[in-house]
């Protein structure tokens, strides 16, 4: 995996053949034996003026729903924010691979709706931090699983990443022998309209599974939360079984 830096407990990376780039905790300051790595992308583009707060709220409720988890010292968290709005690859990282003891989720910052959807793109980014930096945990005799969380309201509209290459990376989970096993979930919220789209996005990509929220409204937005932070504990959980959970919600 190419590494292009290093600041302190944290690493950058770049996803190879992307220009990529993400941050993951120094494997030299990781005393446990064994991580699962999980991935937040949250959409702040445009259409989700009018409940961004909210959904920051729930982002944080889950942040602070893993810190009170039994596993709690054996997460690793990456969040990432996705718009054409955040520049030219529209992405930004608001941490990389960070263990939850050094993340203050109320330090996030206001989001701000703007721009288009790169969603496969923030899906790719998702998925191949995740497959990359897991990939040399396991190198390294850590034991290492994954779940990623992709939240949508829409479709992809700009993005330069396809279905077929994210389906790729999530398949050299098994090839490569990258991770355990990984879960991605894609989730719609206030995206009624774009069902089918996401779920033949959640097929061609070879996404676990697509969950379907409903209206933006806070008590939705915190069952959003709470299924989050109970799959993620549901995968920690599954760590060392050879498979992913069995025991993650299909609905929300």
């Amino acid at each position: 995996m190419p590494k292009i830096g290093d600041a302190g407990g944290q690493e950058a990376y770049r996803i190879g053949g992307t220009n990529f780039t993400f941050q993951g905790a120094r494997l030299d300051h990781l005393v446990a034996t064994e991580y699962t790595l999980v991935t937040i992308a949250v959409d702040t583009t445009g259409s989700v003026l009018g409940f961004e707060k909210d959904l920051r709220k729930a982002l944080i409720t889950v942040v602070e729903a893993c810190k009170k988890s039994p596993r709690s010292d054996n997460l690793l968290l990456r969040v990432i924010k996705f718009s054409t709005g955040l520049g030219r690859d529209g992405l930004e990282e608001l941490h990389g691979f960070k263990l939850l003891s050094e993340i203050d989720p109320n330090s996030y910052p206001e989001f701000v709706p703007d721009g288009a959807t790169p969603l496969f793109d923030a899906a790719y980014s998702a998925v191949g931090a995740m497959v990359e930096y897991g990939g040399e945990l396991t190198k390294n005799d850590f034991l290492a699983n994954g779940i990623v969380f992709i939240i949508t309201d829409g479709d992809d509209n700009r993005s330069r990443m396809t279905p077929a290459m994210i389906r790729e990376q999530i398949a050299r989970v098994t090839r490569e022998e990258k991770l355990e096993s990984l879960v991605t979930v894609l989730i719609g919220i206030n995206a009624t309209y774009f069902r089918s789209v996401l779920e033949a996005f959640r097929r061609d990509a070879d996404l676990t599974q697509y969950v379907d929220v409903g209206d933006a409204t806070p008590g939705k937005l915190a069952k959003m939360a709470a299924f989050v932070s109970q799959s993620v504990s549901s995968q920690s959980q599954a760590i060392g079984t050879g498979g992913p959970s069995q025991n993650i919600a299909a609905t929300i």
